[in-house]
């Protein structure tokens, strides 16, 4: 096994010729391997380096004078304060006869659109959304699936200049109305059902409940109803809502650079969900920056990224039409009706640059997939993961059973910001359990408990300089006191983003976990990640969970697996995972207690919740369950008696 920081891939100098980034860093008079060299460009020179994005990337609208404009702290910088532009406009432009999206379902559905027929679907939405009476400021609510209707919906609200917030159905009635119940929409958009693993599932009780808590003008509902089912009296099918509207050119509403473009929901987890407000040319800047130049995505490209409407990679996501890419989205389970579906897709659409979540890695290595002897692959140039940590068992995996030369781009950002702080270099070597580097234009830094930059061992995740993926605001936040708990309040004048991270030698990083679950036995902080890496290693295991137990006067770590099909946490499993922790990470790892159950909680977006598990053992409320996907998972840490001793 070889350890993390070994180099897995290394691009050749034709391939590294041939990138975005390189000809950008040309440009800006930088050798294309000298990534430090630009990044620190990029931070120390704001003004140059945003005026460079803006013109490499051909933005649509009025730039304005001024590209940067320091304020008396971070949330004070303004960047382009004086730009016009609208983000669909951007999205749309050249509506031709390429394909803008290839649209799947697990149930075998297949629909495309090209870009002309989108930007005509579009048109249709826009003016239905202004006889309703939707204008700029005005929220538009929607329980969607990743399919054409959400994306030509919020390519419509932005267009009017509107504000999209969208959670995906499975949320249910209370997870959706924690979340769309405070924003007081205009409009509500929904599926009536959504298919996942074959089956079809009713979404009619969510979408009564959020028109009962909201009372929007109009409910307009995507899909055939299902059979007795009820809804308001302002409800109208999407086809008949836009029928009376011929496809005519977009009357765009540009606005300021920092105007609202979408809502993003927090995981809520600790109690309602914060609303979190980002800018249209903000998050159109930084998804352009990322993914042209971090993930090498071009014009004509089959862009792919497994996820729901809720999570803020839908949003990622849908930004790629904006340099000139194919949208293939999926909607249903990734692994119906067989685990090979997504490999499946990549060969049947010619999929380019693929993203996914780390947690669909582990499983496919676990499971034993190997599209390298059974798929062509022959398009796949870029892999993204986020959503968690990937292990350095996932880069062995791709590299091993996927692709040999691929760029493997492990990214990490986060619904706060909808972007990336670290991710991908297509220009640099691909190491073995690290991320690349920081995004371009972000300061990034490690800080230990006293502030003070650290480097080579765990430590908070700091941004030290304004970037364009800062939220705008939060909803209903007068004077910005909750936005400025949120990020500001650990350290002064640096973003802290609740990440605990390593920098290493390489440049790159490796992150530990979120810093509020990072365990502390003995006053020595561990990161769950640096035991993930381990157990997870271990053929028996499927996943596993760790947290700290308050314990006489102390904290001891508790360590939670689920097994394969047929495995009992008998003494000598016990054994091999105290080994393999202690061997692989060190003693301060090795837990108090393994206890083995059945399921594991994970919040929506299939991310595991610790701080669940951890509140729960502790006999604490949970401070909102509806943020679950399987709150009912939790009852089985409740009282057990492995815990009292």
């Amino acid at each position: 096994m070889t350890d993390i920081g070994t180099i897995v891939w290394q691009p050749s100098p034709g391939r590294i010729a041939s990138t975005a980034l390189a000809r950008f860093a040309q440009e800006a008079g930088f050798v294309p391997t000298d990534y430090a060299g630009l990044l620190d460009w990029s931070i120390n020179e704001p003004e140059a380096f945003h005026a460079k994005l803006w013109e490499t990337f051909g933005i649509i609208g009025s730039r304005g004078e001024t590209i940067h404009a320091p304020g008396a702290d971070l949330r004070a910088t303004r960047f382009f304060p004086e730009a016009m532009l609208n983000y669909a406009e951007n999205l749309l432009r050249e509506p031709d006869e390429r394909l803008a999206i290839i649209a799947h379902r697990d149930d075998g559905t297949r629909r495309t659109l090209t870009r002309r027929e989108l930007h005509d679907l579009v048109s249709r939405c826009t003016q239905a959304m202004r006889a309703e009476g939707v204008a700029p400021g005005d929220r538009v609510a929607a329980i969607v699936t990743n399919d054409i209707e959400a994306i030509a919906l919020y390519l419509a609200t932005a267009a009017v200049g509107a504000v999209w917030a969208s959670c995906s159905p499975d949320f249910g009635p209370a997870g959706a109305t924690d979340r769309l119940g405070q924003i007081a929409p205009k409009l509500l958009v929904a599926v009536t059902r959504y298919g996942y693993a074959g089956k079809l599932i009713d979404t009619t009780a969510t979408i009564n409940a959020v028109a009962d808590e909201t009372r929007p003008a109009r409910v307009v509902l995507i899909g055939e109803q299902p059979e007795g089912a009820v809804y308001p009296t302002s409800a109208t099918e999407l086809a008949g809502w836009i029928a009376p509207f011929e496809a005519m050119p977009i009357d765009y509403c540009r606005q300021e650079f920092d105007a609202p473009l979408a809502i993003l929901f927090s995981s809520g987890t600790t109690g309602r969900p914060k609303c979190i407000v980002h800018g249209a040319g903000r998050l159109l800047l930084a998804h352009m920056k990322e993914q042209q130049l971090h993930c090498d995505l071009r014009s004509g490209d089959r862009f792919f990224y497994y996820t729901t409407c809720g999570w803020m990679m839908w949003n990622w996501l849908v930004t790629g039409l904006a340099s000139g890419a194919t949208l293939v989205t999926y909607d249903g389970n990734p692994a119906w009706p067989t685990q090979t579906r997504l490999a499946d897709l990549i060969d049947q659409e010619d999929i380019a640059v693929f993203g996914t979540s780390a947690k669909y890695i582990d499983a496919c290595r676990k499971t034993g997939l190997r599209p390298i002897e059974t798929h062509r692959l022959t398009h796949l140039r870029t892999v993204l993961s986020t959503g968690s940590p990937l292990l350095p068992d996932g880069f062995d995996h791709i590299y091993a059973n996927w692709k040999r030369d691929v760029h493997l781009a492990s990214i990490s950002g986060g619904t706060d910001i909808c972007a990336c702080f670290l991710g991908g270099v297509p220009t640099l070597q691909v190491r073995r359990g690290e991320l690349q580097g920081a995004m371009l234009g972000i300061d990034i830094a490690t800080f230990s408990a006293e502030g003070r930059p650290v480097e080579g061992r765990p430590a908070e995740l700091v941004c030290r300089n304004a970037h364009l993926s800062m939220p705008v605001a939060f909803w209903n936040d007068p004077g910005g006191t909750r936005y400025k708990a949120a990020y500001f309040d650990r350290f002064a004048g640096v973003w802290t983003h609740g990440d605990y991270v390593e920098k290493r030698p390489s440049g790159g990083y490796v992150i530990h976990g979120r810093s509020d679950t990072t365990l502390n036995p003995g006053g020595v902080r561990i990161g769950t990640a640096e035991i993930y890496r381990q157990v997870e290693a271990i053929p028996e295991v499927l996943e596993a969970v760790a947290v700290g137990q308050d314990w006489e006067g102390d904290q001891r770590v508790i360590l939670f697996v689920r097994l394969t099909e047929g495995t009992s946490l008998d003494e000598n499993l016990v054994r091999t995972i105290r080994q393999r922790i202690r061997s692989g990470a060190t003693p301060r790892h090795v837990p108090a207690r393994i206890i083995a159950v059945s399921e594991i909680p994970r919040t929506r977006s299939g991310k595991i919740s610790e701080i669940a598990v951890r509140d729960t053992i502790h006999g604490r409320p949970i401070g909102n369950d509806t943020a679950l996907a399987n709150p009912q998972s939790l009852a089985l840490y409740r009282d057990l008696p492995e815990l009292s001793a």
